[in-house]
């Protein structure tokens, strides 16, 4: 049982990935070492192994948890018809699942190279392709496929653009949907009918 005085195990887990990936953001991932991890947290080294061997496990952790929506949204997805209203919701869910995790997303951005060493920068670009090859139509036009392909990006475009600007994070996020759905709505508008 917790108490004021022994946190569950979870709950230390959990600190461990928010100061970490704080200071990874800070810092970047290579110049923070599990010693000022754990100092931010004021226990010794040998209590944050305990939980991670290495920093790595720490971001594979990080990257696990915020990255379930994700995959659930893409098998969520695989299962609806491929229709415009399916396409959307798919951003929708996107949407809140990028938001939700938008430490994780920054620390992406901002450490690109160290990314394309790590094992979750593959596991985080698989997800994406599929995302992608979700929201756009087989044999569609290909202006409709760049507008499909596009309306992902401006999500994560947006979230980084739109961070020094002032306003109200929800709205924010409204504003980057809306312009994702938009693009979305002109590839459908370009689809074939019949």
């Amino acid at each position: 049982m917790a108490t004021p005085h022994h946190p569950r195990r979870g709950d230390t887990r959990r600190r461990i990935q928010d100061v970490a990936l704080e200071l990874f953001a800070e810092r970047g991932y290579e110049k923070t070492s599990l010693r000022e991890i754990a100092e931010h947290l004021d226990v010794t080294k040998a209590a944050l192994y305990y939980h991670f061997k290495t920093k790595e496990d720490i971001l594979v952790s990080i990257a696990d948890d915020l990255a379930t929506p994700v995959d659930e949204l893409i098998v969520w997805a695989q299962s609806q018809p491929r229709t415009l209203a399916t396409r959307q919701e798919m951003l929708r869910r996107y949407s809140e699942a990028l938001w939700g995790a938008a430490p994780l997303f920054r620390f992406i951005h901002e450490n690109q190279a160290t990314m394309r060493e790590l094992s979750i920068g593959e596991a985080f670009k698989d997800k994406v392709t599929a995302l992608n090859a979700l929201l756009k139509e087989p044999g569609a036009p290909l202006s409709a496929q760049v507008r499909s392909t596009t309306a992902l990006f401006a999500m994560h475009a947006g979230m980084f653009a739109l961070q020094n600007i002032e306003g109200d994070p929800e709205e924010k996020r409204a504003a980057i949907l809306d312009v994702a759905l938009d693009l979305l709505a002109q590839a459908d508008a370009l689809l074939p009918t019949g």
